[in-house]
């Protein structure tokens, strides 16, 4: 089984300090709703797919594989609009 692409949502400065990260996992199912991020390959991606927020995880640091892309200010600011909307906060 590979390991699967995730956005890490744990803060930088604790990293070093846990073995369990949380996530949100990068599917190529794309639903086109406001509890997902679309990302293209201009983000760094093989191929257009979505950050899910509707199934945030806590996984072991272990599951986390090699940085693939790091997201630009404007999909950040995406990010925490679909984690709000998620979260209903």
């Amino acid at each position: 089984m590979g390991k699967r692409a995730r956005l890490i949502l744990t803060r930088n400065s604790i990293l070093e300090y846990l073995d369990e990260v949380t996530v949100a996992p990068i599917t190529s199912t794309i639903r086109d709703i406001p509890s997902e991020v679309l990302l293209f390959k201009s983000d760094g991606l093989s191929r257009d797919c979505a950050i899910n927020f509707d199934h945030i995880q806590t996984v072991s640091k272990s599951k986390i594989g090699h940085l693939i892309a790091v997201l630009s200010p404007e999909r950040l600011e995406e990010v925490r609009e679909a984690i709000s909307f998620s979260l209903d906060l």
